[in-house]
């Protein structure tokens, strides 16, 4: 397995940010029926969803959450010399998203940025990164700027997508500490299911695909430029692969399930959700669930129930199991202790970066 574990590394804050447009399950009614609604409400648990105006992107909320980071804690932006951004949601083809984040932060230019493109198991493969490169490294401090805005690519008839995706942005401070701090984790992958969450067109392997919306084998229509989930292929690999990495994990850690102050799961659905709960046997009361508020975030849905959950708590510290697992296929598990002072509520933003919009040579 992919083993990783570093020492006098902490998460020393996290911070997330949603857009103000809510968007109802309900709403859905009208194009899908009410008894296909509630049905999917029961089985998915979602309520709600957040959703970004046009203008606005990913990298928008994750810059507004690493704003409300930095700003809180008082960080010297000259000392971040690291800033990844991990998303599928990138700004342009080309360049870097990280590089403009770089730029709208007001990051020293000795601060190396660079892009990691994974979905739902993003936030834990970020962490893992920023802890290797803070460790072999001369930098002491490392920004993990995560976000999504994957409603974008869903195909306004696929029931599979539209009530499924929420848009969030995340951003996690990482620095180097004298004390006593570990943060360890696991990281696995299965490319054999790479078709099972997949936008097929617009990459450079099919950049001129078609634009005719088609019927696919679950019955629902979208293009080669739309999300495409085969449900059930997901469904099996999580349930089998999931609670075992887990498993595997925590006895490598020498631990029980419940040492944990909480299990952080990725917020996919809530039946999917529970499957996992029961198979690690992990309390209830001990897994926090926020997806009915912000249905799935994929990379944020992890650091955006934490902020949700926590944000308002002080006077704590923090044992947290995490867990990603979706697009690749790829999932990872990983423990951190967190203060919970340095857990911030959520906040709300509509900004956008104004002078990224280029829609002709006069804008360059």
């Amino acid at each position: 397995m992919a083993y990783f574990s570093y020492r006098g590394i902490k998460i020393s804050g996290i911070a997330s940010a949603v857009p103000t447009k809510v968007v109802k399950v309900d709403d859905y009614i009208p194009k899908f029926g009410i008894e296909t609604i509630e049905r999917y409400k029961k089985m998915t648990g979602i309520e709600q969803l957040r959703e970004t105006h046009e203008k606005q992107t990913a990298s928008d909320l994750g810059c507004a959450a690493a704003e409300k980071l930095l700003t809180e804690k008082g960080i010297d932006r000259d000392e971040i010399g690291l800033l990844f951004f991990v998303s599928h949601s990138f700004d342009y083809v080309k360049p870097a998203t990280a590089c403009v984040l770089q730029h709208r932060l007001g990051l020293s230019k000795e601060c190396a940025a660079m892009d990691i493109g994974l979905g739902c198991s993003g936030f834990v493969y970020g962490l893992m990164t920023a802890c290797a490169a803070l460790s072999a490294s001369d930098q002491t401090k490392a920004l993990v700027v995560v976000g999504e805005s994957s409603r974008r690519i869903g195909y306004p008839e696929d029931r599979s997508i539209v009530m499924l995706m929420g848009e969030a942005g995340s951003a996690m401070l990482l620095e180097k500490t004298q004390e006593e701090s570990e943060i360890s984790g696991m990281l696995r992958t299965d490319g054999s299911g790479f078709k099972a969450i997949i936008v097929p067109g617009g990459g450079y392997r099919n950049m001129r695909a078609s634009h005719e919306p088609m019927e696919w084998a679950d019955g629902n229509v979208r293009t080669l430029y739309n999300g495409n989930m085969n449900g059930q292929e997901v469904f099996y690999f999580t349930l089998s692969e999931v609670p075992r990495a887990i498993k595997d994990y925590i006895e490598s850690q020498h631990h029980d399930i419940n040492d944990y102050d909480a299990v952080m799961l990725h917020q996919a659905n809530s039946y999917i959700l529970k499957q996992i709960i029961r198979k690690i046997k992990a309390d209830r009361e001990k897994v926090p669930v926020v997806l009915d508020q912000y249905g799935n975030t994929s990379v944020a849905s992890i650091p955006l129930a934490i902020n949700e959950t926590y944000g308002k708590e002080t006077g704590r510290k923090l044992n947290l199991l995490l867990c990603g697992f979706g697009v690749g296929l790829s999932w990872g598990v990983a423990s951190a202790m967190i203060e919970a002072d340095d857990i911030y509520p959520v906040i709300e933003t509509d900004d956008y970066f104004e002078d990224g919009l280029i829609n002709s040579p006069e804008d360059m």
